[in-house]
């Protein structure tokens, strides 16, 4: 999860479903790629498992609830014996060839997320703006469906759940996660955003072919007013 200049991600919400911390995670000084290794690293070493999940509205299998449902138990699946018996015979036990709903799809979430023994899992899912927030039917929206289910899983409190979301500050996606997180960070206000989006005005300024001709104190001058107008993002 990749938070760079332009990405627009500048809100980070943690949901903890169970009453356990994020393990030795700093969050308040963390960037969320730094989040993204610690936890790898945790997964390397047996102690957790990660699934990731980024909404992209240039592509419509990941814009949706069904999108993230399948990719995250295809993720965990190979992540856990226990996970892939879960995920195995939820599919073995299927007798017809349509595709499974999303309720069906979240019964196995649901059940290898309660498994004891198993390692906590830290779902991350990053850009939940990008979800679609109109439907051309009388049901929910894309965004609707997905904030029921963040909403659905942090009040179900499992044991193994550990949720990691960021987003615009979009009213309706306020709305619902702020009630359920133990820590909410505005990531635009951090000094590490602020400086990675600094690099990467200069690097664009400095390396454009256009702009070789500008003089050193021009280029410095677009530099910092774009940085200082960019807003986080």
């Amino acid at each position: 999860m990749l938070l760079v200049a332009g990405a627009g991600k500048s809100v980070l919400w943690c949901v903890m479903s169970s009453s356990s911390t994020f393990s030795s995670l700093e969050l308040t000084v963390l960037t969320s790629s730094a989040i993204i290794e610690e936890i790898e690293v945790m997964r390397k070493s047996g102690l957790a498992s990660l699934a990731f999940y980024y909404h992209d509205f240039r592509e419509d299998q990941k814009k949706g609830l069904r999108g993230l449902l399948s990719s995250v138990l295809f993720q965990l699946c190979a992540q856990s014996d226990c996970y892939y018996d879960i995920i195995s015979r939820f599919y073995s036990t299927r007798h017809d060839s349509r595709e499974p709903s999303n309720d069906e799809l979240l019964r196995p979430l649901k059940e290898l997320l309660e498994s004891p023994g198993q390692a906590p899992v830290y779902l991350i899912i990053d850009g939940l703006d990008e979800c679609p927030n109109t439907s051309k039917s009388p049901m929910r929206s894309p965004r609707e469906e997905m904030l029921k289910l963040l909403e659905q899983l942090a009040e179900s409190r499992l044991a193994n759940l550990r949720l990691c979301v960021t987003s615009q500050p979009e009213t309706d996606i306020k709305t619902v996660l702020e009630p359920l997180t133990f820590r909410s960070i505005s990531i635009h206000d951090e000094r590490g955003q602020k400086d990675d989006i600094e690099n990467y005005i200069r690097s664009v300024v400095n390396t454009d072919p256009m702009n070789r001709t500008w003089k050193q104190e021009d280029k410095e001058l677009v530099t910092n007013i774009l940085t200082e107008h960019a807003n986080g993002m």
